[in-house]
């Protein structure tokens, strides 16, 4: 699918994108805010699913990335899941995860219960063991690089996701996200439909 100019949806003065930046690079994450993080989400589940943000277009990236990104077919973990729009581009792509994982449990309640193991959690300590799973997949997430880096095969890779690009209100660019990961990454990155994408190594 050829790129589409995403609508105007949010600045580099939303909110959302303070959190994101000090999740990522200065730890800022406590109870306080995960519990703030997970009633906003859940309080916004029941209409999750409308058709905007299940169109071609939104998809596009994710798909372009797991077809172009040399995205291995082994065991997948989703973080900040949702209602599973993306669980089913994964599975539809052969690479149906292993667990998905949100904070948000209104958000999990509303995701088909047969593509994957659901799981209510915080991505700041996830509740898998060191080196297990071979790609992490995040879709318009927040980024808890140690936690990533630490379930993460040596082998393994992130596949980084924003379906709306650089209007997603939670926007971390794919340079910022390879510098917030412990250690040296390279990768490829691209767009297609209104997203962008990026799937990033170890170097």
């Amino acid at each position: 699918m050829p790129v589409v100019d995403p609508p105007e949806m949010a600045g580099g003065d939303h909110p959302m994108r303070k959190v994101t930046r000090q999740v990522a690079f200065d730890g800022g994450w406590d109870p306080t805010r995960a519990g703030k993080v997970a009633a906003l989400f859940d309080g916004m589940a029941s209409e999750w699913d409308q058709p905007r943000r299940a169109a071609e277009e939104r998809w596009a990236a994710l798909r372009d990335a797991l077809d172009r990104g040399d995205v291995p077919a082994g065991r997948v973990l989703e973080l900040g899941s949702g209602t599973g729009m993306g669980t089913r581009v994964l599975a539809a792509s052969g690479r149906p995860p292993i667990a998905v994982l949100d904070i948000a449990s209104d958000m999990l309640a509303h995701a088909p219960p047969d593509l994957a193991p659901r799981v209510q959690g915080d991505a700041s300590a996830l509740p898998f063991p060191d080196s297990s799973v071979d790609v992490v997949v995040m879709v318009n997430a927040l980024l808890f690089p140690e936690e990533v880096d630490r379930v993460l095969t040596a082998d393994g890779c992130v596949v980084w996701n924003h379906t709306v690009g650089e209007q997603t209100p939670i926007h971390l660019p794919a340079d910022d996200v390879a510098d917030a990961l412990p250690g040296t990454w390279t990768g490829v990155a691209s767009r297609a439909g209104t997203g962008t994408w990026a799937v990033l190594r170890r170097a």
